[in-house]
């Protein structure tokens, strides 16, 4: 088994095993359920892990991947539509079963704003000449430089770009050689699970991700435990070359690469 500190996550993982109706399984997508790649746009979810998750999703109250990719696209990465999608960290929701997709209308309010600013700059910072895509995903802009020529060369000019978005009033989130330009207002992917515990109340909750944005995850589930709204919160971080270092001390338990996801949605998925 890929998994490190294997007992644990038998220990964590049980109070859910042990009543699936009164739970729910949060996951992140890339880097989680699919392999991190240099090319986004070939991101996906390899078949056993789709095949573990479907398993899972039938046991359990609530299973839903809460992911930065736009619904439609995790959907599609991850090839089940009777789970939930939480996409665009928090600001929009595909339910199962759906095809529509409900964006908040906070987010929404500012999608034109956010990408004609970075329709702008990326001709003025001359992104397309240092290889840089960008990625429009409704009322948030991504700029990605991951497998570039000159990554150094990328990385400075796209913080050129992050300090005058900053200046403009928009908001900024660094991820994985990746820089999104969002929406002053507070969504995230603890907003979102916050959401979804609210709408389908259960005992138990469990969220594992690999990346700076899953720790908001992880501190939703914390506060629903201390309210009293939720009795157990499970943490699952996932390690990588590239996790970053506040991910770890934010765990319960970390687990050796997506591989090491798939022995985990097993375990449950077993009973």
């Amino acid at each position: 088994m890929a998994l490190m500190q294997a007992a644990t996550i038998e220990q964590l993982t049980q109070p859910l095993i042990a009543d699936p109706s009164r739970s729910a399984v949060f996951l992140d997508v890339d880097g989680t359920l699919a392999p991190i790649v240099d090319d986004t746009h070939k991101a996906r979810v390899p078949q056993g892990t789709r095949d573990a998750l479907s398993k899972v999703a039938e046991r359990y109250g609530l299973v839903a991947c809460v992911t930065g990719r736009r619904c439609e696209r995790a959907r599609e990465m991850v090839g089940l539509d009777n789970i939930t999608y939480f996409g665009n960290h928090g600001s929009e929701i595909m339910r199962p079963g759906s095809s529509d997709v409900e964006v908040a209308p906070e987010a929404a309010a500012w999608q034109d704003r956010v990408q004609a600013f970075t329709t702008g700059a990326y001709k003025e910072f001359g992104l397309e000449r240092l290889g840089i895509s960008a990625e429009d995903k409704g009322p948030i802009a991504g700029l990605h430089w991951r497998g570039v020529p000159d990554e150094s060369a990328a990385e400075a000019a796209i913080r050129q770009v992050g300090a005058a978005a900053e200046a403009a009033g928009f908001g900024l989130h660094w991820a994985k050689k990746i820089l999104e330009i969002r929406p002053p207002v507070q969504l995230s992917k603890g907003t979102a699970v916050g959401q979804l515990l609210a709408e389908s109340p259960v005992d138990n909750a469990l969220f594992a991700g690999d990346d700076l944005t899953d720790i908001h995850a992880f501190e939703a589930l914390d506060s629903a435990v201390a309210s009293g709204a939720l009795k157990r919160a499970i943490k699952i971080g996932v390690d990588s070359n590239e996790a970053p270092p506040e991910l770890a001390p934010a765990a319960d338990v970390m687990l050796t690469g997506t591989e090491a996801v798939v022995d985990m949605l097993d375990l449950l998925a077993a009973g």
